[in-house]
Formats: C-alpha cells, structure tokens, sequence
C-alpha cells in the first residue's frame, strides 16, 4: 500500500468514527420523554407481526397452503383486486384530474366526499352499497328490473365493494401528483393546437405516470385485504365470493394454523407491495 492509499484509507476511517459519533450524540440528544413512547409505540407496531412469524406452523405450512379452498380464494383475491384496481384507474384518475385541473363550485365538499371511505368503517360502507346497489337499493332495482343485473352475493358484488374503498388511494396519489406537475406543458400543448383531451393524454399522463403506478399499487393492495364491506354486499361464499381475508375470519373458527397460514400470505403480499414503493417513498422524502 503506497502513502496516497495509506491516506485515503486513514481518511476513510476518520469518516467513519466521525459518523459513528455523531450517530451517538445524536441518539445521546433524543430526550427521554420522546424516545420511551417512541419505543413502545414501534414495539406496539413489530411484536404481533412477529407474533405471528413467531407461532406459524412452518413444517405444515406447504400442506396447509397446498389445499384447494386456499387457491381458490387466493385466485378470487387476486382477481378481484386486480379488477377492482382497473375499475378505479378508468374513473379513477379522471376524477383526480378534475379535482386537481378544475375549479367549481363545491370542489372541497366532492374531494371530502372521495375521501370518506379513506375514515368510513368498511361495514358501514358495506351496508351504503346494499342500500345503493342492492336488489331494493336506489340503484340497484333499476338495474335489477331494466338490464336483469344483480350484484349483491356475487363474484362482481366483490369487485365493487373493493373498488369503493381502495379508489380514494388511487384519487389522492394522482390528485397529489398532478399538483405536483407544472400546468405550463399542457398549456404549452394547447397552444399548438391540441385539445385538452390530447394534452391530457399526451403530455399530463406520462408526466404523471408514477404516481398512478404508486396508487394503483396501493389501491390493489387495499383490495386485496378488504374484508367488512365484501362480507356485508357479497357475503362469504367459497368459490364465488370467498376471498383471502374472509377465509382467514372463516379458518380462525375451526383451524388456527390455517388462519395464520393464509394470514402469512398476506403479510407477504404487503411486504412486496411496500417494497416496491419504498423508493417513490423515500425519493419523496
């Protein structure tokens, strides 16, 4: 090793002791009274999760997820959340866009009203969409009496009550994102003769495309682990209606180890998803 690479060695070590420091001070700095809540809290948040890695029937887990009730649900779940989350980017993203583009009279009350499933339990929202959709709704008897659709107790009542609470993700996220995005381009494109349609379509979506892929994503994953507004206006039938989260609720009855089996798939599911956004997440950090 010649004198420069002694050097650059000694300077690296010099770093490190320096950041090693000042990551001591810095946990010497926080005070008592924050940093005790701040450990219960995130204790409150880690041990059920790793409760629950903790008791999983590991040596039975590949017979208990191999039984055909489990993909069948899992396949439901999958189905639905994905056509759920199709449903929310085809009115979805056009309501974002006319929260964050236009202004109207009341625009404040319709973006509290988008919002509210965000607070609302899910099984009161299940019960709004029984009073709206079912076959004595406001809704749902002209649908019933006019086109013979009827979508309470089925595989598409699924689909509907998942995309009424995982749409507000979706909405914020792309809301969000084109305030974000400078207004000038598609005024840029008007000028040159586009329609707002076009600019829109040419010049707003792919500026805003990561931030509908970040809320579909989450929409997609708010679906696939809804579970009182599915049970509430699609009940729990294996097979038709029956997704991952009801066969959870239904196998901690019976099968303990088979609810934490399936709940573990889930978990799974979550941990992928919050991967996959972890650098839009810290990018906007």
């Amino acid at each position: 090793m010649n004198a420069l690479d002694r050097s650059g060695a000694a300077t690296d070590t010099l770093r490190g002791g320096s950041r090693r420091r000042r990551a001591r001070a810095q946990v010497r700095g926080v005070p008592l009274p924050l940093l005790v809540p701040a450990l219960i809290g995130l204790a409150f948040l880690i041990v059920p999760l790793i409760a629950l890695l903790v008791r999983a029937p590991w040596r039975s887990l590949p017979e208990l997820l191999s039984s055909a009730e489990v993909w069948q649900a899992l396949r439901l779940s999958l189905v639905c959340a994905t056509a759920a989350t199709a449903v929310s980017l085809v009115v979805g993203v056009p309501l974002a866009w006319l929260l964050a583009r236009v202004e109207f009279p009341g625009r404040g009350l319709v973006r509290a009203l988008v919002t509210l499933p965000l607070v609302l339990p899910p099984v009161v929202g299940g019960v709004a969409l029984l009073m709206a959709l079912g076959r004595n709704g406001i809704v749902g008897k002209w649908l019933d009496s006019w086109f013979g659709v009827t979508l309470p107790f089925t595989t598409a009542g699924v689909v509907v009550a998942e995309a009424f609470v995982a749409m507000p993700f979706l909405v914020i996220s792309v809301e969000g994102t084109l305030r974000a995005a400078d207004p000038r381009y598609e005024e840029a494109a008007a000028t040159l003769g586009a329609s707002r349609f076009t600019a829109f379509r040419r010049v707003t979506l792919p500026l805003i495309a990561p931030g509908i892929a970040a809320g579909a994503v989450l929409a997609w994953a708010r679906a696939l682990g809804e579970f009182g507004a599915t049970i509430t206006f699609a009940g729990n039938f294996p097979g038709r209606t029956q997704t991952m989260p009801l066969a959870v609720y239904l196998a901690l009855q019976s099968d303990p180890e088979a609810a934490i089996a399936l709940s573990l798939v889930l978990l799974a599911v979550s941990v992928a998803v919050l991967a996959g956004l972890r650098d839009r997440w810290m990018t906007a950090g």
